[in-house]
């Protein structure tokens, strides 16, 4: 026998036994992710599940410590949501378009005032380092110390705003309540969007590295002007940044709860009862985990409804124009 044939021989019976080990290994990938699956499972389905089963039961403050005996309710729970002619239905319907407007003008204004801050920072200049660390300020502050500040910030006798408004700019003749009435929506906008735009600044800053500078300079030499290269060159290209970036912060908006909790306490005014913490006061407050826990999947299922139809639109739109 050949010296070939003997080496050919040899790598054969070596390829087979590096495949015999790789089948006798199969099993050790899904051993690394078991335990975040097993953590998905505990953390996030097992509870949703629980909550899907809590708004087909009348789980009340009668049956919390034999919530296993609560009498089925069917969609009974659902029903008393739906209906706009219950007062149930009322407070969820005001609550639902209060969050809506609330998301619309966050994540509107965070996103443009994030894009004029990255826009304005894209260039090299003196200091543009410090600059970028002030905007990132609110994003980085703890968001409870953050908030409580602007409590303190809103209070009508030794508030700064009031003083600002008030005794400095002379725009009111009275102090006005921030925390109180009608304006308490417009308090807990103006927190939500100091605490959101530092994190669209933050992404579209990201995106705004990958652009080439060649590109700007051509269009100058063209004579194109800064509006048009942010129109041409600059929004098309962060188009993949903004897909994300809007689904994530129209998700975290829409269900935030800590900032009008903080603000307002337990207390909410009607004008800033987001629908998070309307459905927390209706399950911790009123003592309705049956009707709280219904709220929560009529939520659920309104965001995943308008997720899918966001991506599919933007799909139709990526396969139109390809």
């Amino acid at each position: 026998m050949s010296s070939q044939s003997i080496k050919g021989g040899n790598a054969t019976s070596a390829a087979r036994h590096r495949r015999s080990r790789r089948r006798g290994w199969w099993w050790f990938p899904y051993l690394i992710v078991l335990p975040a699956v097993i953590l998905e499972i505990a953390i996030h389905i097992i509870p949703m599940l629980t909550g899907i089963w809590m708004s087909f039961v009348k789980l009340t403050k009668f049956y919390i410590r034999r919530w296993n005996e609560a009498p089925f309710a069917g969609l009974s729970n659902y029903r008393l949501v739906l209906n706009v002619d219950t007062a149930q239905g009322q407070a969820f319907a005001h609550s639902f378009l209060i969050t809506c407007a609330y998301t619309v003008l966050v994540v509107s204004f965070s996103w443009i005032l994030g894009m004029a801050a990255a826009v304005a920072l894209q260039k090299t200049f003196r200091g543009r380092g410090i600059w970028r660390t002030l905007f990132l300020v609110p994003y980085a502050l703890p968001m409870y110390a953050g908030v409580i500040t602007w409590n303190f910030m809103f209070q009508r006798d030794t508030g700064a705003i009031n003083h600002l408004l008030v005794d400095q700019l002379h725009l009111y003749s009275d102090r006005p309540f921030w925390l109180l009435g009608s304006r308490a929506f417009v308090s807990v906008v103006v927190v939500a969007i100091w605490k959101m735009w530092p994190f669209a600044f933050l992404m579209l800053m990201a995106g705004l590295q990958s652009i080439p500078s060649d590109v700007y300079e051509a269009s100058a030499i063209d004579g194109a002007s800064p509006w048009r290269q942010w129109r041409s060159i600059t929004l098309p290209m962060l188009s993949p940044v903004n897909v994300v970036l809007f689904l994530v912060m129209f998700l975290w908006v829409f269900n935030d709860f800590n900032t009008p909790f903080v603000l307002f306490g337990r207390a909410t005014p009607p004008a800033g009862d987001l629908i998070s913490f309307h459905i927390y006061n209706a399950s911790f407050l009123n003592w309705d985990f049956g009707l709280g826990a219904a709220m929560s999947v009529l939520l659920l299922a309104f965001l995943l409804v308008v997720t899918l139809v966001y991506l599919v639109i933007l799909r139709n739109r990526r396969d139109l124009y390809a």
